[in-house]
Parts: C-alpha cells; sequence; structure tokens
C-alpha cells in the first residue's frame, strides 16, 4: 500500500460516521426497544408503529397504510389480517366512496395504545436524557424538515422541484 493510500484510509477511518448513518443506528435501537414494550402485549414494533398510524390517521386504506408505516402493502395485508384476527383494527366501507375499504382501530386497538403510552414516553425520554429541553425541540424541528426535504418531489434524484 502507498503512504497516500494509507493516509486516505487513516482519515476515512476516523471521520464521523456520516449523519444518515447515525440516524439508522437510533432507528435500529428504537425499533429494538419498542419491539421489547410492545412484546407483552403480543405486538411488533412495526405493529404498534401501524396501530399509531391509524390512531392519527382514521380510515385510511391498506395501501396508505402501508405507506404511512413504512412496510410493503403486501406485509400490510398480512399484518391487517393479524390485527383484524386480534380485534385491534376493524375494515369498513368508506363513507365518501362506499367502492372503498378503510382501515380503523377499534376501541381495543386504542386501549392497547393507550395502555403503551406511559411507556413509550419513557422510552422518548430515554432516547432525549442527555438533551436540554431547547435541544430537543430544535431536533424534533431539525428531523421535521429532513422529512419534509426527502418528501418533495425530485428528492431522491436530487432534481429541483
Amino acid at each position: 500500500m502507498t503512504d497516500t493510500a494509507e493516509a486516505t484510509g487513516r482519515q476515512q477511518a476516523a471521520a464521523p460516521p456520516t449523519l444518515l448513518y447515525l440516524m439508522k443506528q437510533v432507528e435500529l435501537a428504537v425499533r429494538a426497544e419498542l419491539d421489547e414494550l410492545a412484546r407483552p402485549v403480543g405486538l411488533t414494533a412495526l405493529q404498534y408503529t401501524a396501530l399509531t398510524v391509524l390512531e392519527r390517521h382514521p380510515d385510511l386504506t391498506s395501501a396508505h397504510l402501508a405507506r404511512h408505516s413504512f412496510v410493503t402493502a403486501q406485509s400490510m395485508a398480512d399484518m391487517v389480517t393479524n390485527l383484524i384476527g386480534r380485534k385491534l383494527i376493524e375494515r369498513h366501507r368508506d363513507p365518501a366512496d362506499r367502492r372503498r375499504l378503510v382501515i380503523a382501530l377499534t376501541p381495543e386497538g386504542q386501549g392497547l395504545l393507550d395502555h403503551l403510552r406511559p411507556q413509550v414516553a419513557a422510552l422518548e425520554h430515554q432516547m432525549l436524557s442527555l438533551m436540554s429541553d431547547a435541544q430537543a425541540g430544535e431536533l424534533r424541528r431539525s428531523v421535521e424538515l429532513c422529512r419534509q426535504a426527502l418528501r418533495r418531489p425530485g428528492a431522491r434524484t436530487g432534481e429541483a422541484p
């Protein structure tokens, strides 16, 4: 190996991790913790996420629920079947378009979320525990801006909107 190649390798090894890498590590840690919190009530982190999406956005189609929950349509179809079987969600006709089937939380599903809410809040508190309230607020605003930037038209290709 040449001296230049060795120096470049050391510089790369010493470089801090990218923000994308750090965000992925946080996401994986949160998912593992959510799996632990949800396991006693028979849920996975992904199922918990789907239920919280329905809490914020009632009456979604399965396809929209999949997009909001970060899973494929096929994975969501299996998840919906499971959650309907557990009576945590239900399907019904969309009042605005009777041809569409939409999904909503049942009272049992809402009760399960209410049961988990303090534990999830404690997890979020733990995640932010090394930050001041101002830093936590700034992090929330910054992450929201990142999310918005990636939702813009042309975000994946780098093209202007």
